[in-house]
């Protein structure tokens, strides 16, 4: 006959309780934050393995660091696996799983987060259509022109921003530290406590335009401060999208999306000819990407219960 206990999930094979719920394991937290600062410090300082005089949107300064950040986040899953080994936590799905690689749920995780963020952007994107001078079809028809994609593919800065930056730091502040995270704080702690790391990791920022003297001391820390600021509520968002959907490339075209649309301009919006209309997507973007949130992010789209969230001892929101 099979004992009740023996109907638990196996989540987690050690350590568990008696009951058969998730006990993690001694000093459990300090591992899982020095490997997250470990891994966020091998990220930033392979920025700076190379010795240059030239500005970081150089075409060959980008190239060099495309260079060391894609060795740093193809090696960061042995942060992960090394995590694992030491901790002893042996999670039913494998790593790759753990880090939103996986099939389940893929084509919604392609598809929802990415509209949920068009959403939140309603207004900046009223705001683009209006001052556009294409209209409909020409827009249409430079999208579909192999020669505008050519463009972009040899534009180091394009290559950066909408595509080694959005899937390497994804892959390392989300994927790899979200799963070390999760045991420790639980979900709902973890989905806020990530994005410190990569709030942080963007103060690299401050050395270079230090050294290149590009602003004042003062307008340069501020500015400083203002980007920790947006960083890291835009991380609690990509780590709330993934642990929602166990999928890392929902995150990775949000950043990409987000980056290419930048900060919105509420100065120009408020100056704007159609001021009123513009303000009102904004508004409405707003509200409506709060409405849904979670049905859009809802894991029975994605495959129940995510990966990540095998980790946590708590079933409750976000992982359900």
């Amino acid at each position: 006959m099979v004992e009740d206990d023996d109907l638990t999930p196996n989540l987690v094979s050690k350590p568990m309780s008696s009951n058969g719920e998730f006990v993690p394991p001694d000093g459990l937290c300090w591992v899982s934050i020095l490997s997250c600062l470990l891994l966020a410090c091998s990220y930033v300082g392979s920025l700076y393995v190379w010795r240059s005089d030239l500005p970081r949107d150089h075409p060959a300064v980008i190239k060099r660091r495309f260079t060391s950040v894609l060795i740093v986040s193809a090696l960061s899953p042995v942060f992960v696996w090394a995590w694992k080994e030491y901790t002893g936590i042996s999670p039913a799905p494998s790593l790759l799983a753990l880090m939103g690689v996986r099939f389940e749920g893929l084509l919604p995780a392609i598809v929802l987060p990415l509209l949920l963020t068009m959403v939140l952007f309603l207004g900046p994107l009223i705001q683009l259509v209006m001052d556009c001078p294409w209209g409909f079809m020409d827009g249409i028809r430079v999208v579909l022109d192999p020669c505008f994609w050519a463009l972009c593919l040899s534009d180091m800065r394009w290559l950066r921003n909408q595509v080694v930056a959005p899937l390497t730091e994804e892959l390392v502040f989300r994927a790899c530290m979200l799963p070390m995270l999760v045991p420790c704080a639980g979900p709902s702690t973890a989905i806020f406590t990530c994005p410190l790391f990569f709030g942080v990791a963007h103060f690299h920022h401050v050395i270079e335009l230090l050294r290149f003297r590009q602003g004042t001391v003062s307008g340069i820390f501020l500015s400083a401060a203002f980007q920790f600021s947006y960083t890291a509520v835009f991380g609690a968002y990509t780590a709330f999208i993934f642990i929602r959907t166990g999928h890392l490339v929902g995150p990775v075209l949000c950043h990409s999306f987000c980056n290419y649309m930048g900060f919105p301009a509420l100065g120009t919006a408020l100056e704007h000819q159609h001021r009123l209309t513009v303000l009102s997507c904004y508004v409405l973007g707003v509200l409506f990407f709060l409405l849904l949130l979670f049905p859009m992010t809802d894991p029975l789209f994605y495959g129940l219960p995510t990966p990540v969230c095998t980790l946590s001892a708590s079933s409750g929101s976000p992982c359900s």
